[in-house]
């Protein structure tokens, strides 16, 4: 072979060594292909579903795959890209000053192979069927391969621009090497017919995603030393690359064996006694294919608990290996993580030792994250952009017995035994988002159990469908979990779950039971549940139709020693309230204020503070007279119990949330819990306080308006709006047994039809908007059907595509203060201190405050952000004397001193 076929790999060495060091192409191929091979071992779960899926013998299967990634980085043999790297030797390659460097190098090979080496490579095949062999038919399996970055390589680029004859013939020279090491004997028959074809492409997203893990694990030193002297690559493969990649397999955190489910309490050793819907998943007959559940059930029915019983049972029988929890928002999660710590490892046996790894943008401000870390700092993965390992996003990281490797990046998270994390993760899945083919493989055999379904849009929904059907299509089970769904959309979820196991959707009732357990495929789709008696009851309604009543009730509830919530529908509103209560004379010592726009460490602060005066283990001499100020951030996270709820008029499956946190526990007449199983709430008869305008039927378009349209504004369904608060009129429902009516009441055609006419404008738009939403969804969505293809969606290494659509962008800023000539975070603590100082604002309020930055710290702030890597996607706005108005530890963030937003 020449030796432009020993095309140089690499990087240069730490600085604690000396001189650059090389590592020689064709045996970081064969590396990578290596760890492919060690992933694809008969007996794998994956490897096995992956052959079956596509009807071929494992072992065929393992050699073919292998191959193909040996050819993963064809296009590095490109002299463009060689001519990257300065240091290497010009012996080898010379650089042409003509040919610049400005695509990807998987897109580089991809058309090479497209281009040049497709037409030559049958001639170099063994035997007389394999030179009769189709080669167009191999092109979605080296796309497969040369998409090793997380993204599909583009088709249309003309490799003259890149490659030189002699670039060509080195390539070429290469892949006959690769053919005489791994095709000598092989039977090609199961590519001679298109029926492979056709059943590549819904299984090819998992194959990129295998790809992808081999280059990662392919290019970690700590495993594959580089090797810069020619070595026979048939002695290379048995001597050095097998045996490396062996041992990187093994550095991994191994799969833990499952146990069986036993009984109630050996998971749970806090419930005494089963609730309905638990014993039902203890009970229900499950089958041998992907499962979908849907558990609709009262707010303290035990859902997560039903939920998790169901995991591991699933998980024994052998349809999972592990479980990704996905919710709606990261203060969801990080509780969910609270919870799901002190039980993941009874899913396994006692000696094994499953990952756990909480998976959202700001998980390292979890405190329990932080202290299940038991690995130090991850050592930086190789940075260089030749490596083909480069990650943006690499983190402090890993949670008990987690490898560091897993935990250094979210996108790597979703591969851990157990994941936590908010259902954005998940949904990058089947966006076409970089490296969303790791994130589904990650979800691959696993459970995923999706809580608070109901608390999509319409945009997340049309998502959530699609990742339903891809995640059935590779075997995966799933358990949604709601207080109530509206028919429309539980038929639309069973339907896409249908979808992806390639069958016909079973039929639904209509109207269905409540509570309800939706189980498909099954001989008993549905099944209606009792509920616990603890949560069966009866809550009064009573509307407040100014805010001068609002206050007046709180101020009788206070004083009468009792606590109470007003959730309010915007950080404005509530702000405004909070100060209107000081301002009537209620004692600072008794009022709080919680909403989304504090900086993270007086967040968790107030969350703190609000578990410990409302929370489960809340007595009478935390509780009296306390008096909270919220927004939707105590509406799903938090274990919350106020004496009395008064909330903002929402939709009605949001009030019934809302109504959860309303005597939500067993308490005595004043307030002290009381844990008896057969103990009776002593607080007298629960009321829910609405404030709402009266929906009669002269209700026009102003009907919201003044007082309520901060309301509006965040819940333009005004048809919706008005059809909950005239059903509310009755003044009181009862759970479960109004839960149904009351949800088909405000969604079901027949209810929309009720709308005033006045009120019909303003419905449709707010109508348009979520069809304009769903139409954003199925643009964005991967067509997945198509296979791991550029042109299976609107792929663009520039944009980032929304998980969701919000009516107007938000950004990061971290709060600064300016002290000795230094700007330092607001938050002073020892850890992540950016991070801590940082709150998320509306793009316009940024905007507004970003010109009060005095000019002669502007310099100063774009010198921080160089400086510092944690603010390169930030802003930052310092609190000075000029500024120190816009924000405040009590209120947080404010657009002027009169609070407002």
């Amino acid at each position: 072979m020449s030796k432009a076929f020993y095309r140089y790999w690499g990087k240069a060495k730490s600085d604690k060594e000396i001189g650059p060091a090389y590592h020689l192409l064709p045996y970081h191929c064969l590396d990578v292909a290596a760890v492919g091979w060690q992933l694809m071992s008969p007996g794998k779960p994956m490897a096995d579903q992956l052959a079956a899926q596509l009807q071929v013998e494992p072992e065929w299967l393992r050699t073919w795959f292998a191959f193909c990634l040996a050819l993963h980085d064809l296009g590095k043999f490109a002299r463009a890209f060689q001519a990257q790297r300065q240091d290497l030797s010009d012996e080898l390659v010379k650089a042409n000053p003509r040919m610049t460097y400005s695509e990807r190098h998987d897109s580089l090979g991809f058309c090479l192979w497209l281009d040049v080496l497709q037409a030559k490579w049958a001639d170099s095949l063994p035997g007389k069927d394999a030179k009769a062999l189709e080669t167009a038919r191999l092109e979605p399996w080296l796309e497969i391969v040369t998409g090793h970055h997380g993204m599909p390589p583009k088709k249309a680029l003309r490799v003259q621009n890149f490659f030189e004859a002699e670039d060509e013939q080195a390539t070429f020279s290469f892949v006959q090497e690769v053919i005489k090491l791994f095709l000598s004997d092989f039977d090609f028959q199961p590519l001679s017919g298109r029926a492979l074809t056709k059943k590549l492409k819904p299984v090819s997203w998992q194959l990129a995603g295998i790809a992808v893990l081999a280059d990662w694990l392919g290019s970690n030193q700590d495993h594959f030393g580089y090797c810069d002297k020619p070595k026979d690559l048939m002695a290379y493969w048995r001597e050095t690359a097998l045996i490396n990649a062996g041992r990187a397999i093994g550095a991994l955190p191994k799969t833990p064996a499952v146990s069986a489910f036993e009984t109630i309490d050996s998971l749970f050793p806090f419930i005494t006694q089963p609730t309905p819907l638990q014993q039902y998943a203890i009970n229900e007959r499950l089958g041998n294919q992907p499962q979908l559940f849907i558990l609709e059930d009262v707010t303290g029915a035990g859902k997560t608990e039903a939920a998790l019983i169901l995991t591991q049972r699933l998980m024994a029988q052998g349809l999972a290996d592990g479980l990704y929890v996905a919710l709606p928002t990261m203060a969801t999660a990080n509780a969910m993580y609270r919870r799901l710590r002190n039980v993941y490892r009874k899913f396994y046996k006692a000696d094994d030792q499953p990952s756990l790894v909480l998976a959202h943008g700001a998980r390292e401000l979890s405190q329990e994250f932080q202290d299940s870390v038991v690995l130090a700092q991850q050592a930086q993965l190789d940075s260089d952009y030749l490596t083909g390992a480069i990650e943006d996003d690499q983190e402090l990281s890993a949670t008990a017995y987690c490898n560091a490797w897993l935990a250094d990046s979210r996108k790597k998270a979703l591969l851990a035994d157990v994941g936590v994390g908010t259902l954005d993760q998940a949904l990058l899945a089947v966006l076409p988002a970089r490296h969303q083919s790791l994130r589904l493989l990650g979800l691959g055999r696993k459970v995923l159990l999706i809580d608070e379904v109901h608390a999509y849009d319409s945009y997340m929904q049309k998502l959530l469908a699609a990742l339903l059907e891809a995640h059935a299509r590779q075997g995966g089970s799933v358990i949604l979990l709601s207080a109530t769904l509206p028919q429309s959309m539980r038929e639309t979820l069973v339907t896409a779950f249908h979808r992806g196991l390639e069958q016909q959707s079973t039929s639904l009732n209509n109207p269905a039971a409540y509570p309800l357990a939706t189980h498909t495929p099954a001989e008993t789709v549905e099944q209606a549940i009792d509920t616990r008696t603890e949560v069966k009851r009866t809550v009064k309604i009573q509307r407040l139709s100014s805010e001068d009543e609002v206050i007046a009730k709180i101020h009788q509830v206070a004083d009468e020693g009792q606590c109470a919530c007003w959730i309010r529908n915007t950080v404005k509103a509530a702000r405004q309230s909070y100060q209107n209560l000081l301002d009537s004379g209620m004692p600072t010592d008794r009022l709080s204020l919680f909403h989304s726009r504090f900086a993270m460490m007086d967040r968790q602060a107030i969350e703190n503070r609000t578990l410990e005066i409302f929370g489960d283990s809340s007595a009478h001499a935390h509780r009296k007279g306390q008096i909270l100020i919220a927004t939707q951030v105590v509406e799903q996270s938090l274990d919350l119990d106020f004496d009395v709820v008064i909330s903002d008029l929402a939709p009605i499956d949001l009030l019934i949330q809302r109504a959860g946190r309303l005597r939500r526990h067993i308490r005595d007449a004043q307030g002290n819990r009381i844990r008896e199983s057969d103990a009776e709430d002593r607080r007298g008869a629960p009321i829910f306080y609405l404030y709402s305008p009266e929906p009669n039927e002269a209700a026009d378009a102003g009907w919201l308006k003044p007082d309520h349209a901060g309301t509006q504004a965040v819940y333009p369904h005004l048809g919706q709006l008005w059809l909950t608060a005239r059903l509310l009129e009755c003044g009181q429902f009862t759970m479960p047994t109004d839960a149904r009516a009351l949800i088909e009441g405000v969604y079901s055609a027949e209810a929309q039809d009720q709308i005033p006419e006045a009120l019909q404008d303003a419905s449709l738009d707010a109508e348009g908007k979520a069809m304009v939403q769903k139409s954003m969804a199925d643009l964005n969505v991967l067509k997945l059907n198509k296979g791991y293809t550029w042109g299976s969606g609107e792929w663009d290494e520039e944009t980032k595509i929304p998980t969701r659509l919000t009516e107007e962008e938000t950004v990061s800023v971290a709060l600064a203060v300016f002290e000795d000539g230094i700007l330092k975070p607001y938050a002073d603590v020892e850890r992540y201190a950016w991070a801590m100082s940082t709150v998320k604002l509306p793009e316009r309020e940024w905007k507004k405050a970003a010109q009060q930055i005095p000019a002669d710290l502007r310099q100063k702030i774009e010198d921080l952000k160089a400086e510092q890597k944690a603010l390169r996607w930030t802003e930052v706005f310092p609190l000075t004397v000029e500024t120190r108005h816009y924000y405040s530890a009590e209120n947080g963030w404010q657009t002027d001193t009169g609070g407002n937003a």
